[in-house]
């Protein structure tokens, strides 16, 4: 099977920045603008936020807010959790359609991911640790277990929705991976369907009822999520449309007014005037 994640993590990079590693006791806040991933080492401890009903969670587990989530933990009076915290960053501010396919905070056993038990392992002895380069290597060791976790999550092993639920699916995976892999390419619903070895009507109904969108529409959204990186990296309009598949910057222009409202360049500038304002 082709690599599912290699599109999505060329446009879209992952980040992770470990902030706190050992003990855990009273409550704390998080509300920043980004993901977390906590690993919890040793509980009794109390997530709560207001959208999810409390969890207590007991033993060792991973709590992931992919999005923006504000959430509290609280360890009763007299315990003393142990804790593993890290900012996390998928891209879902940018568009990546894999963050916003993710469902708003997840609860895994560690016991129920023996797949990721070597990277934990790793992870918390370097955590451990006070030697150079500590921060570089648990940021880097906590990346790898993001990608980890994906993987975990596009196998369908928590009843998949979305973008998942369609990379979950060989087929599938096979179309989307395609139009990820090149986006400038003119791909017709006969082509997509080829690649997923369907006919054209079981391919449309398939993509549709998984993905929630039509492989179309789907397209026309990465070929513009993709453009917006690129604009971001500095890449002039016209070559944008070409790795897109727009074919010439007036195309370009024409689609971005209609799903975002306003010219490449008018983007550009209010992003980089919100990137000002925020201090990034």
């Amino acid at each position: 099977m082709a690599d599912r994640l290699a599109g999505l993590l060329r446009h879209y990079s992952l980040s992770a920045r470990v902030f706190h590693s050992g003990a855990f006791c009273g409550q704390h806040h998080y509300a920043a603008p980004h993901g977390y991933i906590h690993l919890v080492r040793r509980g009794p401890i109390t997530a709560r936020s207001p959208v999810h009903e409390d969890l207590l969670v007991t033993e060792p587990s991973l709590l992931f807010y992919p999005r923006v989530t504000s959430h509290r933990f609280v360890a009763a009076p007299g315990d003393t959790a142990e804790l593993l915290c890290a900012e996390v960053d998928l891209g879902a501010s940018t568009g990546n359609p894999l963050a916003m396919a993710l469902p708003s905070m997840l609860l895994i056993p560690l016991a129920d991911l023996p797949g990721l038990g070597p990277t934990l392992e790793l992870l918390f002895a370097e955590a451990e640790r006070d030697q150079c380069g500590r921060q570089a290597a648990i940021d880097r060791l906590c990346e790898l277990l993001l990608i980890q976790l994906l993987r975990y999550l596009m196998d369908g092993r928590l009843g998949a929705t979305g973008l998942l639920a369609g990379l979950a699916d060989p087929k599938l995976a096979r179309a989307i991976t395609a139009m990820h892999d090149a986006p400038q390419t003119a791909w017709s619903l006969e082509a997509l369907a080829a690649q997923a070895g369907m006919s054209r009507a079981r391919f449309a109904a398939a993509f549709k009822d998984a993905v929630g969108v039509t492989p179309g529409d789907y397209l026309a959204d990465w070929r513009m999520n993709v453009s917006c990186t690129l604009l971001k990296q500095g890449r002039p309009v016209a070559v944008v449309a070409d790795r897109v598949g727009y074919g010439s910057p007036n195309a370009l222009a024409r689609a971005f007014r209609v799903r975002m409202g306003c010219a490449p360049r008018d983007w550009l500038a209010q992003q980089r005037g919100d990137a000002a304002l925020s201090g990034s």
